[in-house]
């Protein structure tokens, strides 16, 4: 099968390592499904994994990148998949397992015409949603959704700061925040992004840094060190900053006087369960949310995908047609 692989890795120039071509053809185990992948997205976790920054130990080489993707499962079921690979004894929180891993990491991922994931990881895809559109759900959709609903219990009313818009993450808060009745501010260093936030439901955009009209319930941060001290600064005394990565960069300063002293809240997350995937896809449908794509690039032309997403300058998801 046609697939896109990670070869080796390489810190300084990840392309290196992206190979587009044939592939051995997946099997499934035993509790496992074979989907066939009619579209699948691009994330930065895909970048790293180039780079050599999430290749877990025993991970092999080469493997299929890609952890979100859309497709029709061997019942001829339309599916979306959910990324998270668990192991088969855990009870919970699917995001807490200690043996957890994506789609990519130990096992093929959906950068190809096929996969196998585990049969509990297909969540039923509606036809509201185009198979493209669908598969930019399963990790920056997923990871926004768990970020204001169930960590920040965000409620209509709510004022919430996007911190960097553009991105996958970041236009699925906006988006998602405004069909949910909140208030969305978001920050960019983009004029055009901050005017096509404001497009897809953002009441007012800024730039990085910018006094605020007044603080904000939430803030999701996804940025790291250039936003941190704007988010600590602009969230209302009892508010929460929900954190879920660190595109430019870790350890920023912490304000740890502001941080008690405001009772504020900071918490951790990256991705969801797969009964939030499934409540985030019905709230798309309920709501008629078409993610934003940046564009659909075909299996084969693959790297031209990865190319864009190095290159910073998204608005919405890079999909791979396979």
């Amino acid at each position: 099968m046609l697939a896109a692989t990670v070869t080796n890795v390489d810190p300084a120039d990840p392309l290196a390592g992206l190979r587009v071509g044939s592939h051995p053809s997946p099997s499934a185990r035993d509790g496992w499904s074979l989907v066939r992948v009619r579209a699948a997205s691009i994330n930065h976790h895909d970048i790293w994994s180039l780079r050599g920054r999430v290749r877990p130990r025993g991970a092999p080489l080469p493997r299929v990148l890609g952890s979100d993707a859309a497709g029709i499962d061997e019942t001829g079921r339309e599916v979306v998949v959910h990324a998270l690979v668990n192991d088969t004894t855990w009870q919970g929180d699917e995001v807490l397992d200690p043996n957890v891993s994506m789609l990519s990491d130990f096992y093929d991922g959906t950068l190809a015409e096929w996969v196998a994931v585990p049969t509990s990881n297909l969540v039923a895809k509606p036809s509201g949603l185009s198979f493209e559109q669908a598969a930019c759900l399963p990790t920056a959709w997923l990871t926004a959704y768990r970020m204001l609903f169930v960590l920040a219990g965000a409620r209509e009313g709510r004022t919430v700061l996007v911190q960097g818009a553009g991105g996958g993450l970041s236009t699925a808060a906006t988006m998602l925040g405004y069909a949910g009745g909140l208030r969305v501010w978001v920050t960019s260093r983009s004029p055009q992004k901050r005017e096509q936030a404001v497009m897809i439901g953002a009441d007012q955009a800024f730039d990085p840094g910018a006094r605020l009209p007044e603080r904000a319930d939430i803030v999701l941060d996804s940025v790291g060190v250039a936003t941190w001290q704007h988010s600590m600064k602009a969230v209302k005394p009892g508010g929460t900053i929900v954190v879920a990565g660190v595109t430019s960069g870790n350890h920023p300063p912490i304000d740890l006087e502001r941080l008690f002293m405001a009772n504020i809240r900071v918490i951790g997350t990256t991705m969801g369960t797969r009964d939030e995937l499934g409540e985030l896809v019905r709230f798309c449908d309920r709501h008629q949310i078409p993610p934003p794509i940046h564009e659909v690039v075909p299996l084969a032309d693959a790297s031209h995908g990865f190319a864009a997403m190095l290159n910073g300058e998204l608005f919405g998801k890079v999909v791979v047609r396979c």
